[in-house]
């Protein structure tokens, strides 16, 4: 396989598709709680919100926390910290001292002096000497006695008893009261004889605490399986609540066990699979444009995913934390750029994929369909800010009075209404309003188009189209009938009224170039006289490259330009083709010089402003205006366009073209609408003079009036 072919693969919409599906179902089962969420909900002292719950297995029913702690503290009461004793630290410094004392030169120490001094120094070290830090840990902590062990035999010492080098040093001091004692005392540095001799045992201390710890038994009870936990409105009580919570820390840990956490994952890869495929099958089907435009494909799979993973994070930090997630922002943005079923469904399978963290699953489905059907049915045409802010107040009340609802119908009772649930409602409400500022971000990002900004193009008072009215003002007229007619047909078979209806004003601008090369912006004289059928045919069609150019210029949206670039498809000139083939029946044509550039229109809107546009211009040249010259015109005009195959990449049926030429047929016998002709006086009859026995004319005879010409 060569790399030419191997790079159209990869580029083709198959793989992109393909590469989409993976990253959205890799990322959502990668950020899954991993830990597991146990399927019950409870609180102690509110109603068991399920049916009967039986134990599946025997577990143990743990102890509480506090309970525990306590019997520690307990146990800890009587623990001794373990301290070695030094001997051999004990003896060197004795014989030490004893030796300095026999040394010393200038003092005369009775033998009974000296024998009184070592035994002091022995009798202080008999006791033990810790280190200036552990005597003061010691004497603040709760620890009564301490054990020393020497020769691996312990002995208990009162903590009183224990000395640092300075409580040492005092006691040997006051056992010699007199001052030549002391004299002799300082002489020979008593502090440097002075050394620790028992210290900290850390690592046998550590051991018999756990030893201790171990025997505390953190049940004290068990369920064997099968047994009876709890049922539906029974009120948890301490004892029942201790069950659940145990029954939760079990179950919990057989999920996350290495064996149960690989079958978790698998079943996770298989939901989401699951789902993601349903939201392809349905584009696929019923909105196959958006499933190979790989921009909105992406776009929709991103905003899936997005709010997936906040509502994963959310669920983590608070058990209800998923209900400050604004789930009402994803049919919002979708129906802003798309339709309202595919803003359903994507939020539909958004939810879902939300509801295995949520703690109440059925719960929290419910309200979030009822909370996206509002939005959707309160917002189904963006183009103002308040409309914004009514939509927030509708959902925060579809929130309450759905939940109110659904715990009164599980509960039967109305103090079992949680309110702070309605304080999620309300901040998840607010950040609803940044919806608006993730439209305009999104619209700049994917190139798409909402109507705010369709409404804000379609203001008169924009540069271009100013300028249009003011050098081009027939063709501004033109523009604004046309406007009107494919709006009022779009609404008719369910199209973006609003779409067409600014299309209609950007779609002629080309015009600004030569604006008189054009009917209906001359004044008498006609600048296509001198030239031959070609060139008047080339400057009438280079209106839309010249249109597509000022529309770049401007930075006119993409949904724009395809009207500007489609409003004749691949059309000809056809004044221009059929006065050459007139004059010149035996020459051949040169098609492509009378050829609009195209492409062909490929939605309904770009379609119904090709069918306004060539009706409204061929209806300026009507002699007169009938209900049948109308008619025969709108007919004759569209046909032409079918039967030329100018139509046939839009998704128009038979139905929608008839639709659309009624509504042609009826807005333009309004436009040119004609009055009754008002009968002269006769010229041989006095102007006073009347005639008693006529009246007006009737009704009937106004409305036959009416269609004859003025």
């Amino acid at each position: 396989m060569d790399q030419t072919r191997i790079q159209k693969i990869l580029s083709s919409k198959r793989v992109l598709q393909f590469v989409f599906f993976i990253a959205a179902v890799t990322l959502v089962t990668y950020f899954f709680p991993g830990e597991g969420k146990f399927r019950y909900s409870f609180q102690e002292g509110k109603p068991w919100k399920y049916g009967l719950l039986t134990a599946p297995f025997d577990f143990p029913i743990y102890k509480d926390e506090t309970v525990i702690e306590q019997e520690k503290d307990s146990i800890m009461l009587g623990f001794q910290p373990i301290f070695s004793f030094n001997e051999a630290i004990s003896a060197k410094s004795t014989a030490d001292f004893e030796n300095s004392l026999n040394s010393l030169t200038g003092l005369t120490i009775s033998p009974e002096l000296r024998k009184n001094m070592v035994q002091a120094l022995r009798d202080t070290y008999r006791k033990g000497i810790v280190s200036s830090d552990a005597y003061s840990r010691l004497q603040s902590s709760k620890f009564k006695e301490i054990r020393i062990v020497e020769n691996n035999v312990a002995r208990e010492v009162p903590v009183a008893e224990l000395q640092s080098p300075r409580e040492a040093y005092e006691n040997i001091i006051d056992r010699f009261p007199d001052a030549y004692s002391h004299h002799v005392l300082q002489n020979c540095n008593l502090n440097d004889y002075l050394n620790i001799n028992i210290t900290f045992d850390s690592v046998t201390t550590d051991r018999l605490k756990d030893n201790l710890l171990q025997r505390i038994a953190l049940s004290d009870g068990i369920v064997q399986a099968g047994e009876r936990i709890v049922d539906r409105g029974e009120i948890i009580t301490p004892q029942t609540y201790r069950i659940l919570k145990s029954f939760e820390t079990v179950s919990l840990k057989k999920s996350t066990g290495n064996d149960h956490r690989g079958y978790t994952i698998v079943g996770q890869i298989i939901v989401f699979t699951c789902l993601f495929a349903f939201f392809y099958l349905f584009l696929a089907l019923f909105r196959p444009q958006t499933f190979n435009e790989m921009r909105t494909l992406g776009f929709m799979m991103m905003l899936i995913v997005g709010i997936s993973l906040i509502a994963f994070f959310l669920s983590e930090i608070r058990v209800q934390g998923i209900y400050l997630v604004p789930f009402a922002i994803i049919p919002i943005i979708i129906v802003t750029f798309f339709d309202s079923r595919t803003a359903l469904y994507v939020h539909l399978i958004t939810v879902l994929i939300c509801a295995f963290t949520a703690p109440f699953a059925l719960e929290f489905i419910f309200l979030q369909l009822i909370v996206g059907m509002t939005a959707i049915d309160s917002l189904s045409d963006l183009s103002r800010r308040s409309q914004l802010m009514r939509c927030a107040v509708f959902v925060f009340l579809a929130y309450c009075f759905a939940y109110v609802g659904y715990t009164l119908l599980s509960e039967g009772d109305l103090s079992k209404i949680n309110y702070t649930m309605f304080i999620y409602f309300g901040i998840n409400c607010v950040f609803l309003l940044f919806a608006y500022l993730l439209i305009y971000i999104f619209e700049k990002s994917f190139g798409f188009i909402s109507t705010v900004t369709l409404v804000e193009l379609s203001d008169v008072n924009n540069p271009i189209l100013r300028q249009l009215s003011e050098e081009c003002p027939g063709t501004f007229q033109h523009s604004l009938q046309i406007s009107n007619l494919a709006a009022e047909a779009a609404n008719k078979i369910g199209a973006k009224a609003q779409l067409v209806r600014t299309g209609a004003l950007y779609h002629d601008i080309g015009k600004l170039k030569n604006p008189a090369f054009f009917t209906e912006n001359q004044s008498g004289f006609n600048p296509h006289t001198p030239l031959s059928f070609e060139q008047s045919a080339q400057i009438v069609i280079s209106h839309v490259t010249d249109g597509l150019k000022m529309a770049d210029k401007q930075s006119l949206p993409q949904a724009i330009k395809d009207f500007i670039a489609t409003h004749h498809g691949k059309g000809k000139a056809k004044f221009f083709y059929n006065s050459y083939r007139n004059k010149y029946p035996d020459r051949p044509v040169d098609e492509a010089k009378f050829t609009y550039p195209g492409p062909n229109p490929f939605s309904k809107e770009t379609g119904i402003l090709m069918m306004a546009d060539a009706v409204e211009a061929a209806s300026r040249s009507l002699k007169e205006y009938t209900n049948e010259s109308i008619s025969q015109l709108v007919n004759r005009i569209i046909d032409s366009q079918i039967a030329d195959g100018l139509l046939r990449d839009t998704p128009l049926s038979f139905r929608d073209v008839e639709t659309i030429k009624a509504t042609f047929i009826e807005k333009l016998k309004t436009i040119y609408h004609t009055r009754i002709s008002y009968p002269e006086l006769n010229k041989n009859e006095k102007p006073h003079e009347e005639k008693s026995d006529e009246g007006p004319a009737p009704e009937s005879d106004k409305e036959t009036d009416a269609s004859t010409p003025k």
